[in-house]
């Protein structure tokens, strides 16, 4: 590298995969040097990248004899782990984006900070196009089912801040609006599970946090019989690695999971 490169980041660890498939995305993979074990965007990088962290822990000593110069890491439940790796004397910057203005700002900041400026903002700005062209298909249909996502299942938790967005970006309409901001999964908890009877969703689509969602519990629980969801047997998954990353991932293979969700079921209500 020249002189100029070194002055930015050359060994980076990865403590979550939005920013590990957003360095791929930008070209500059060859800077990561450990990654998330629950990485799976994109696949190659399991296979080329040492795994050293899970979500809420990492192998401190490992991520040390890494030498990074710069550690990535996401939210309030990594900083046990930030503070370990600060007090080792490593650069840790934590994200903590919750909506889809924020991911963006993440992926520009990613970009500056290795130097890939303009690569980044072709890569925003592609982000963007897809996204304007699921609002106009959202915009367009007849009428806006209504959608409940569920984060979690016991307790029930409702879909965070960018899922919401997401959502109502492709023509649904929030069951849980007033939850919807709330960034903490323990604010967003509906204690009841006969409110969701009540706020009686049209769609239902589901992403367990890395376990699998199982539509057929949900469709059986006691007094959802009347959902128009299950009525209708409009229950469906989206994999947490596509729509609970909050990264490149959410903005294009989840958020068009969630619009053909809508798109089919504005179909069979036509």
């Amino acid at each position: 590298m020249n002189a100029a490169a070194d002055l930015f980041p050359r060994r980076i660890v990865c403590l979550t995969e939005e920013t590990t498939e957003t360095l791929y995305l930008l070209g500059q993979e060859e800077r990561i040097v450990g990654i998330s074990g629950y990485t799976v965007r994109p696949p190659r990088a399991r296979q080329e990248k040492p795994k050293v962290s899970a979500y809420l822990s990492a192998k401190i000593d490992r991520i040390l004899d890494l030498e990074p110069d710069l550690v990535l890491g996401f939210s309030d439940l990594q900083a046990d782990i930030a503070s370990q790796l600060v007090r080792a004397g490593v650069a840790v910057h934590v994200f903590n984006q919750r909506t889809v203005a924020e991911i963006l700002r993440m992926i520009a900041m990613v970009g500056a900070m290795v130097g890939a400026q303009a690569q980044a903002a072709a890569l925003l700005a592609e982000l963007q196009q897809g996204l304007d062209a699921v609002a106009a298909a959202g915009r367009a249909l007849p009428r806006r089912p209504r959608v409940y996502f569920e984060e979690w299942h016991e307790p029930i938790i409702t879909g965070i801040g960018w899922v919401s967005e997401l959502t109502v970006l492709a023509g649904g309409e929030e069951c849980f609006p007033e939850l919807a901001g709330k960034s903490l999964g323990k604010d967003r908890i509906v204690a009841d599970p006969l409110e969701v009877v009540r706020r009686a969703p049209d769609v239902i689509l589901g992403s367990w946090c890395g376990r699998k969602f199982r539509p057929e519990q949900v469709m059986a629980r006691p007094g959802w019989e009347s959902v128009p969801a299950v009525v209708n047997a409009q229950v469906f998954e989206i994999k947490s690695s596509e729509i609970l990353q909050p990264g490149p991932a959410a903005l294009t293979d989840g958020v068009r999971q969630i619009q053909r969700r809508l798109q089919d079921w504005a179909r069979l209500h036509a």
